[in-house]
């Protein structure tokens, strides 16, 4: 629609060269990230521009925060998809396309239940990503279960640096949700890896490599208490785990404070995280009072909001970031969009930018090479390191095992 509304005259003035707005598509293709279009059309319309995967698309944000239809007809209304002439803001509304965005996603927006091999109720709504988006389901989704239920568990994407951190300061604050306890899902596998194993060595036995890794572990549980949210460790069983390994992660997480339970329900179903479940209502039976609270005020300038999470989540000694991004957050900061909460996309690979800095990172700085306006999300997106909202595919990528056999079989899918 932006482009044809050039073709057709560009009533609202867009200008050509601030169009902001980029398809999506569910797929990693990095030669998408940049392109060219309307290289054959017969007037003089090529402009550069990209594709997002979906999951980091403002409509897969906007979907998932809206409250209703007509929030979210209003919500993708406020999109926007460029700059005039002028320097105003164009909108999805100034191209009439919010009814029709509102129309497509109509059914979509009913949450979709189903059910685990034992029965538990699900509803499964929306999916944008913690690393590039706020990594939380559907809204609607929760506030639906909350009436249906006594208890409801959700996910919020990778870790307490990035899933837990923008479940509470965006979605909770957003939609009025108070979170009664927390969970922190660990493995051996990966606190060895923390620890400095390779992955090769990850299935020796290595208990004192647990013993380092536990201080990424030991972070995430500092985080959430910054929040007032009390938090249970699930260790999530592997075969492969050594007594002695597990011994020390419980020793571990005793010293700290914080109650750790194994959980085995990939191999027994429900009975095996039974333990699990009666530690987090006896954790959430000891608060007699919600200490619940975001990690900072609306009231705070973006760029402090920015700063704040770097440094209280993080653990950055600053922010790297350009000049001109300075200026662009204060301009923001003038605007209604400067009570907007932040959502950084980073890798989920390290507290750091660098995927390669594993464990506790201390002694860097982040790196914000980009900002980014969601309006009708309302949030302000920073784009750090060199983390890309359209993924490329790795160096050997699963396609290259996959065929056909001569029954005519699929194989190669594991």
């Amino acid at each position: 629609m932006i482009e044809n509304h050039l073709y057709w005259g560009n009533g609202i003035d867009l200008d050509p060269r601030r169009i902001s707005w980029k398809r999506a598509m569910d797929l990693n293709d990095r030669s998408l990230r940049r392109i060219i279009t309307g290289l054959q059309d017969e007037r003089d319309f090529t402009h550069e521009t990209g594709f997002n995967i979906t999951v980091a698309s403002e409509v897969m944000a906007i979907f998932c925060l809206a409250e209703n239809l007509a929030d979210l007809r209003d919500r993708l209304g406020r999109i926007v998809v460029g700059k005039s002439r002028s320097g105003r803001d164009v909108t999805a509304a100034d191209l009439k396309a919010h009814g029709s965005m509102a129309a497509l996603l109509k059914d979509a927006l009913a949450p979709n239940l189903v059910q685990s091999l034992e029965h538990t109720p699900a509803l499964v709504h929306g999916g944008p990503f913690a690393n590039i988006a706020h990594g939380c389901n559907s809204v609607i989704a929760t506030k639906t279960a909350l009436q249906l239920a006594d208890y409801v568990v959700t996910e919020a994407g990778f870790g307490a640096d990035l899933g837990a951190e923008k479940f509470f300061d965006i979605k909770c604050r957003e939609a009025g949700l108070t979170p009664a306890a927390s969970v922190v899902v660990a493995t051996v596998r990966a606190l060895k890896y923390h620890g400095g194993v390779s992955l090769k060595n990850l299935p020796k036995e290595n208990p004192d490599a647990v013993e380092r890794g536990f201080a990424n572990l030991r972070r995430h549980l500092e985080n959430l208490a910054k929040f007032g949210v009390p938090t249970v460790v699930a260790v999530n069983a592997f075969a492969s785990d050594f007594p002695s390994e597990r011994e020390r992660l419980f020793s571990l997480c005793q010293g700290f404070g914080v109650p750790c339970v194994l959980a085995t329900h990939w191999a027994e179903g429900g009975k095996g995280a039974t333990d699990l479940a009666t530690k987090v209502l006896e954790t959430i039976a000891a608060e007699t009072t919600s200490r619940f609270a975001p990690l900072y005020p609306l009231e705070m300038p973006l760029l402090e909001k920015l700063r704040t999470i770097a440094r209280e989540i993080y653990r950055a000694d600053d922010l790297e970031i350009d000049s001109s991004l300075v200026k662009e957050l204060a301009a923001l900061d003038a605007t209604p969009v400067g009570r907007f909460p932040v959502c950084i996309a980073k890798t989920p690979y390290s507290f750091s930018a660098d995927p390669e800095n594993r464990g506790a990172a201390t002694d860097f700085t982040l790196p914000v090479r980009e900002i980014r306006v969601s309006a009708g999300a309302g949030f302000v997106v920073a784009i750090t390191g060199d983390l890309m909202t359209m993924p490329g595919l790795p160096k050997h990528p699963a396609a290259e095992t996959i065929d056909v056999d001569a029954e005519g079989n699929i194989v190669g899918l594991s």
